[in-house]
This record gives structure tokens, sequence and C-alpha cells, in this order.
């Protein structure tokens, strides 16, 4: 019993003047169960290169190359021609990594390579077409983005067309140009006609009987006017005998009618905008009912003078406008009477719809009309109305003449901004009349308007300024 207790005491010193005895144990179990894992290459060490489609890029290496490894070969591939030089081949449209190791398993260096279109022949369009603009063009998966500004919308757009031409696909092209310097356009337009009518009218309306007996001949005229859509009804000399009735109106008449509308607009370049004075008249629809209350829709008709248009400014001053200029009002000609009463007007329309090119300040004619258009009608009884100078009161005439000639004029400026008092309103200067003066003289108002004062070596006295009767 002794010697076992000497024994395990004699152990128990052992192991504790000798701890390396257990220490080794623990250590060789921990490296059993994690192991050190250490990252040899990455993209964040990687160097990025662009590479086009078709195209190849030299590498030359600081180190003997032992290893090649090319995580996609489809997309990019990597011969080696010396222990120091690679090439690289771009294959197809991608994204892969080359890394490079030498004979002790070291990296030499990695690659981070993006396979793209080749953006070359794009760039070479672009600066000979738009030498003195700055775009950037860079290769986006198999799509391609421009970079950079232009001084016009037209450029931009010229721009994405040769693009989206060389890649044979427009939606693979982004176009994120800015235009610098965006120009603005005033659009002025003037819409000048002038209507010529003449009407002429003799009408005669015979009611009666001639003859007795047997043979008796009854006849019963009623004249149509085509200028007012009316029958001879005003008299202007009405004789009556036993048997006939006779009612006659002569009528002549001619008017001028002269339009003019000058509507003016601004708009940036490639921007649209639109311009309308006018009204809207109601214009009754479809009716439903429903327990014995009944609706009526009302549409809103547009009439008045309107204007819209979209410019583009191009090079040398010269503008693009896609313009759309009309001149409409209300017209009792082919109104349409309704049953609840009263009648829908027409509209009257004068509209003009074209792309033109024009210089700054320049002047076109974008359409024009002359039009003549001559009614005549005679109406009278058979055999009687042929019957030289009495035949006259056996029949009626309706005579009309329309005359029209329409012409308008477009004309586009680049504008500036300019400062608020060299702008001047139609009511500078407007002042009431007094009370006086407007009740024993009639007037409406006084001097508008700022004039330059005259010379004071002149001898004038009263007042001065734009007056208006």
């Amino acid at each position: 019993m002794v010697h076992l207790t000497l024994t395990r005491a004699a152990l128990l010193a052992a192991a504790i003047t000798a701890p390396w005895l257990t220490v080794p144990t623990r250590l060789l179990a921990t490296d059993a169960t994690a192991p050190v894992i250490r990252l040899v290459s990455s993209d964040g060490s990687s160097r990025f290169v662009p590479l086009g489609l078709g195209k190849s890029v030299v590498i030359e290496l600081p180190r003997d190359v032992k290893e090649v490894l090319v995580a996609d070969p489809l997309t990019a591939n990597a011969v080696m021609r010396s222990a120091r030089r690679a090439y690289i081949i771009g294959v197809k449209v991608g994204q892969t990594n080359v890394y490079f190791f030498d004979a002790d398993g070291n990296q030499i260096g990695g690659l981070d390579i993006a396979v793209t279109r080749n953006l070359n022949g794009i760039r070479a369009a672009l600066k000979q077409t738009l030498p003195n603009a700055n775009i950037q063009v860079e290769g986006l998966g198999d799509g391609v983005v421009l970079t950079g500004h232009v001084t016009s919308p037209m450029d931009a757009q010229v721009a994405f067309d040769i693009a989206s031409r060389l890649v044979e696909d427009s939606k693979k092209v982004v176009n994120n140009i800015s235009v610098h310097g965006r120009e603005q356009v005033m659009l002025k337009v003037t819409v000048a006609e002038m209507q010529r009518d003449v009407i002429k009218q003799l009408g005669i309306n015979l009611n009666g009987s001639i003859g007795g007996g047997a043979s008796v001949l009854q006849f019963n005229t009623d004249t149509p006017f085509t200028a007012f859509n009316q029958t001879v009804s005003d008299t202007f000399f009405k004789g009556v005998t036993n048997n006939v009735n006779a009612t006659l109106r002569a009528m002549e008449r001619a008017g001028v009618v002269r339009t003019l509308a000058e509507p003016t607009l601004t708009a940036i370049s490639g921007e649209s905008a639109s311009f309308l004075v006018g009204g809207e008249f109601p214009v009754p629809g479809g009716s439903s009912c429903q327990q014995n209350i009944c609706t009526t829709t009302v549409q809103f008709k547009k009439f008045g003078v309107g204007l819209n248009f979209t410019p583009v400014v191009l090079a040398d001053g010269r503008i693009s406008l896609k313009v759309m200029s009309e001149v409409s009002e209300l017209s009792t000609e082919n109104s349409l009477p309704i049953s609840t009463g009263g009648s829908i007007p027409s509209i009257r329309l004068r509209r003009a719809d074209s792309t033109l090119e024009i210089p700054s300040g320049g002047s076109i004619g974008l359409a024009g009309l002359i039009q003549e258009q001559t009614k005549q009608q005679i109406n009278g009884i058979p055999a009687l109305m042929q019957v030289p100078i009495l035949g006259t009161l056996f029949k009626s005439r309706d005579y009309v003449n329309h005359q029209t000639e329409l012409a308008i004029i477009v004309t586009p400026y680049v504008v500036r901004a300019t400062a608020r008092n060299n702008l001047s309103r139609p009511d500078d200067g407007f002042a009431d009349a007094s009370d006086p003066a407007s009740s024993l003289l009639g007037r409406l108002n006084r001097i508008y308007g700022v004039a330059r004062k005259p010379d004071a070596r002149l001898s004038y006295s009263g007042s001065y300024g734009f007056i208006l009767d």
C-alpha cells in the first residue's frame, strides 16, 4: 500500500514539474479542429482591365510564371508566350478574373477583366460627326453608355442615333448626355385673313290662278335663298289682285371681314409649349334616364387662337420647328338644331400643322389659301320666265360670291432673358379719365404709355404720350 501511494505521488509530482507533457496534446487538438486559412488572391488586390470584344492586351510580369488561373475561359483567354509575358484575349462579352503564380505558389498579380463591345469604332464615328462635342463612350455588359455634354439636344440625338446604328439595337444604348446652355426660342405666328362676301337676291313669290271654267292655271312659287337658308319673307312690294298674290324682295349686300391673330410663345429648345386664347362652348352629348330622372352629358369644345410648337436649336443658329397654329370661331353656318330648343353652333377653323427649318429671325410662309366660291340659282315659272324683259317678273335670282385669302407666317427667334424694366405691358401708364372729361367730353381714359419728352427748345405745351380717342 505504501508503495502504491508513493508511486501515485511520484507521478503527480512529475506531472507538476513537467507541464510540457500535457500542453502539446492540447495544441495538436486545436490545430486539427481549426486549420488556418489564408486568402491569397481576390478582386480587391486585382487590377481592372477593360477589354474590347475580339481585342487583346499584353501583360508584362515581374517574375517567372509557373501557373495561370482563368476563372471563365469562355469570356477571356490567357496565352503565355514566355515566362514573363502573357496575352489576354477577349472572347465574348462578360467579366472574369486572371491570376498568375510563381513556382513557390505566391501570387504575382491578378487582373479583373471586363470584356465589352469594341467601342473604338463608336468613338471614332462620334469624333468625326461631332468634333466639338465632349462625349465619353463606356461599355456596360453588351450595351453602351454615352456620357458627357453637348450644346444642343440635336447633337445628343445624333450621338444616340450613331451609337444605336453601330450597336444594332437602340435598347442597348443608354444616353446620359447632358445639354449645356439650352437655348430658348420665341415663335411669332401671324395669321392674316381677308374675306369678301357679295350677295345679290331678287325674289318673287307668285300665288294664284289664271283662267276660268275647265281651263284654270294654278301656280304657287316659294323662292329659296341659299345665302341665309330662308325663303322670301320680308315684303318689299306686295301686290294683290282678285286671283293672284305677288311678293317681291330685292336685296344686295357686300361685306369685308379682316381677321388678324399674332400669337407669340417662348419655349426651351427641345421642349413643347402650347398657347390658347379663346373659350369653350357646351355641346350636349348622350342622355340617360334612371328612375324617371334623366341626365344629359355635356362636352366642351375649344375655340379661339391656339399655338403649339416644339423648337430644336441646330448649329449655326438654325431652328427646327414642329408647329401647329389654328384660329377658330363660332359660326351660325351649318349649325345643328336640337330638340330642346336652340341650336349648336359650328366652328369655322383655320389650321396649319407642319415641320420646318428656319434661321433665327427669318420668316417663312407656313400656309396660304386663296379661295373663291360662287353660288347662283334661278327659280321661276316655266315658259314665262324665258320671256324677254317681262320674264323677270316670273323668276327669282340668288347670287352669292365668297372670296377668302389667308396667309400664315411664322418667325422664330433665339432669345435671352432681359431686365424687367426692358419689358412693357399693354396697360403701362393707363389712367382713367376724370369725371368731367368722361361726362362732358365722352373720354374713357387719359394719356397712357411713356413717350419721349419733347425737346425743351421747341414751343410745345400740353400733354404728351400715347393718346386714345
